[in-house]
Order: C-alpha cells, then structure tokens, then sequence
C-alpha cells in the first residue's frame, strides 16, 4: 500500500517557474505564515510551559504536586483533542471558501482565547469554575490551532514551486520554534526576576501580551493574496460539497500520513512541555531548565530551514527517515545525559533530540500538501497534521508523567515512548511512495480495481505542456 501512486518524475508532473510577480507575492506569504504562526504557537505552547510549573498549582489544588501535574497535563491533551475538529472544520470551509479567509479567523479566535486565559480567576477564588474555564478557553485554542496550520503552509506551498517548495515551507515552519522561543523567554524572565510572583499575577502577562501580538498578526496577514492555485480551483468550481468525507474515503493514505508525523510530534512533547516537570523532578532549578530550552531553539532556527531544503533535493523520504531512524537509537542516550543532572548534560541530550526532531519534522508540511489535490488539500493536510500532533503530542506529556510516577521515577518508559512513536514513523515511510516534486494542480480520477491516481482535468493538462 502507498499513499503515492504516480510518479512525480514525470515532465507533465513538473510545474512551470514563478514569474518575479509570483516570487514577490510568495515572499510576502511567507513572512505572512511565518508571523501568523509564531503567534499562533506562542499562544499554544505558551499554555503547556504554564501546564508544566504554574497550573497544577492554581488550577488544580492538591496536597500531591504530582497530581496536580497530571491533572494540569490533562488539559494540556484537551487542547490536542479538539485540534482534530479545528482541522475538519476550517478544513472545509478552508477548501469551499479559501485559504486566507480562514486564516484571519483562526488568529482573531486564538488571540481571544489565549488573552482570556490570562484573565481568569483561580480556584482559590471561584472553585471548579476556575479549571472547567480553563479547559473551555484551551479546546478553543486548539480549534483554532487546528486550522491555522493548514491554511498557513498551504498559502507557502501553493504559492511556491515545485522545486523550492520544501525550503519556503521550512520558513513557514520556523513559526513553531520562534513561537516556542518566544513563549519560553517570557516565561523564562519572569521566573528568573520575579520567582515569587508566578503564582500570584506573573503568569498571566505572557496571555495577556497576546492581545499585542494579535493586532500585529492581523495587521500583516490582511496583506497577502489568495492561493493562485485554489484561485484557479475555484475558478473551474472544483471544491467538494463535503471535502472531509473524500478525504475520509482513501483512509490509507490519510493513516499512512498519520503515522509518519507521530515520531516528531511525540518527541517534541517530550522534550518541551514535559522535560520541565521530569528535569524539576529530578534536581534541576526551572530557571536552569527554561535557559536550556531557550539555547536549544537555536538548533531548530538552524536545522528546519536546513532539513526542508535538504528534501527538495534528497526527497521527504529520506530526510525524515534519518531523523526517525535517529531518535530510536538515541532513545536511551537522552535520558542518560538528562539524569547527569548537569547543565552540558541537559544541553548536550536535548540539542541532540531536537536535531533529529527536525529532520523528521522539516519536510513534514511539503509531504502532506503533496500527497492530496488542491479540491480536499486543506482538509487533507489538516486532518493527517492535527491527528498526528493529538497520538504523538496531545497525550504524551499525561501518559510520560503517569509512567514515570507508576514507576518510581524512573526515565526507561520515556525512552521507550521517544524510540516506540518514532518506530511508527519509521513504518508509515517505509510504505510511503516518494512525491518530492509533484505539481500540485493534480486532480485525482477514482480507479476503484487498481486505486491509480491519474490527471483528470484537461485544463491541468494543457497548463503543463
């Protein structure tokens, strides 16, 4: 089974290059995504850092600190858990209506949300309202994260051409690790400057900044021009009444997409959200924690854009296969040096894990716009993503903090679960038919006795000879 049956090889498969127009046009939907991402991820990872030192403790009061870990961890999946739907939903209308229209909202509803959240009340003054608002405002989050993703790296990729598509998309992507630098440094001067004011009001300034950074994020992405691909699309009134469920009918491909994104959704909770409450655990000072964090971002600044590049030549295949390959055999090793308790072990271990994490996640966005035609690409890409991010992300942190308390504190379940999900990954590749290349004015022809995928459209066609 391969969820790319044609070859892109072939010359009517190749896309013509982009007019200077284009190449100007593409460059301001780049830094359009960039922007619109890095405050989407900050609003979202902003939440898992707070999960991780501050929530268990105003949200969910416990005479067990682990408890209230958990219990703050398990907030942290709700948000996961309603990407999916964020995906299905402005998945659709991303398909029916456009890409960039979707985008606006996605931001205006995330910027609400997370400013929200740096305005509720605590349990100590409003009882169980406090975390049942709590988890409200994160499922909202998570909708609107759940849709973002999609429109941005389809306005990158569908602008670009085929063969620089992975190296713009690597751009767009670097939105998650600026997002996460940004979040964690916010963070990371309020716990060094003003420790003893995190549980009081220090914790809510990085929400509340968020209302700032929407304003900018609107400002910019109200600028760009919709996909000229889905423009054309439309044009010849090929979006689908229900996109979802023409996704839906070639499960394979959507489980083998699935399944390639779990390795590098998996080991970015665990060496982000989770590292935090395991390091504290074991002796190291948040502080010293959150700085390491910070200097580790500088391996993603380097190596997304790197690895993306690198799969417009080598192939999504290859790159991600190296990293998945990796991050087994350096499962064990991880935590080695983590449980050395120092700083160069801590640095060393997750400088490493985060290289490897980006080789499987670079050419990630590029792989999935690839595999789908431009009518359900929104969907499409959306469901395979978020569907990903909830199996390798949205539960890893509850399950790695049940795991290690059930066993005494011991790291060997978190490397099983580094080297298990990225094990998957290594899988769902194998099985997964290079599409490096391909244009993406593709349209699928239903061949139920052979399930070829072939160019339908004549005007497709004619646009390539």
């Amino acid at each position: 089974m391969t969820i790319e049956p044609s070859s892109p090889e072939t010359p009517e498969n190749q896309e013509p290059p982009r007019t200077p127009e284009e190449r100007r046009a593409l460059r301001r939907v780049a830094l359009s995504s960039l922007l619109g991402t890095t405050i989407e991820y900050y609003d979202f990872l902003l939440y898992g850092t707070m999960a991780a030192i501050v929530f268990g403790h105003i949200f969910f009061p416990s005479s067990n600190p682990a408890l209230g870990t958990i219990a703050a961890f398990g907030t942290l999946a709700a948000g996961y858990v309603a990407r999916p739907l964020g995906g299905i939903l402005f998945g659709h209308f991303g398909d029916r209506v456009g890409r960039k229209s979707m985008l606006i909202v996605t931001m205006t509803t995330m910027g609400i949300a997370s400013t929200l959240i740096g305005l509720l009340p605590t349990y100590e003054t409003v009882g169980m309202l406090a975390p049942i608002l709590l988890v409200t405002l994160r499922v909202i989050q998570g909708i609107a994260v759940g849709g973002e993703w999609g429109g941005a790296a389809l306005m990158v990729v569908e602008h670009a051409d085929a063969r620089s598509r992975g190296r713009w998309a690597g751009i767009m992507q670097l939105g998650t690790p600026f997002g996460f630098l940004l979040s964690t440094g916010v963070v990371a001067l309020l716990t060094s400057y003003a420790p003893d004011a995190m549980l009081t009001w220090g914790w809510r300034i990085p929400f509340l900044l968020s209302a700032v950074l929407l304003l900018i994020g609107l400002y910019v992405r109200l600028q760009v021009v919709e996909s000229p691909i889905f423009a054309e699309a439309a044009e010849r009134h090929e979006e689908r009444r229900v996109p979802v469920l023409e996704v839906l009918a070639r499960p394979g491909r959507v489980l083998l997409a699935i399944a390639a994104g779990v390795g590098p959704f998996a080991l970015t909770a665990l060496t982000s959200s989770h590292i935090i409450a395991y390091a504290t655990s074991i002796g190291y000072e948040t502080s010293q924690v959150m700085n390491t964090l910070i200097a580790v971002v500088a391996v993603s600044i380097v190596f997304i854009p790197l690895f993306a590049a690198l799969s417009d030549r080598l192939g999504r295949r290859r790159v991600m296969m190296f990293g998945a390959v990796g991050t087994i055999a350096f499962a064990f090793p991880l935590y080695h040096l983590v449980g050395l308790g120092t700083t160069v072990g801590l640095l060393a271990g997750l400088m490493i894990a985060q290289m490897l994490q980006n080789a499987m996640y670079a050419p990630l966005t590029p792989l999935l716009s690839e595999l789908f035609p431009t009518k359900i690409r929104y969907s499409g890409v959306s469901i395979s993503y978020q569907f990903a991010s909830l199996i390798g992300a949205g539960f890893t942190p509850l399950v790695a903090s049940s795991l290690v308390a059930g066993f005494g504190g011991s790291s060997v379940p978190l490397s099983l679960i580094a080297g298990g999900t990225a094990l998957v990954s290594v899988l769902a590749l194998v099985v997964t038919r290079e599409a490096t290349g391909r244009a993406l004015d593709w349209e699928e022809q239903e061949t139920v006795s052979s399930g070829a995928v072939e160019t339908a459209d004549p005007a497709v066609a004619e646009r390539r000879s």
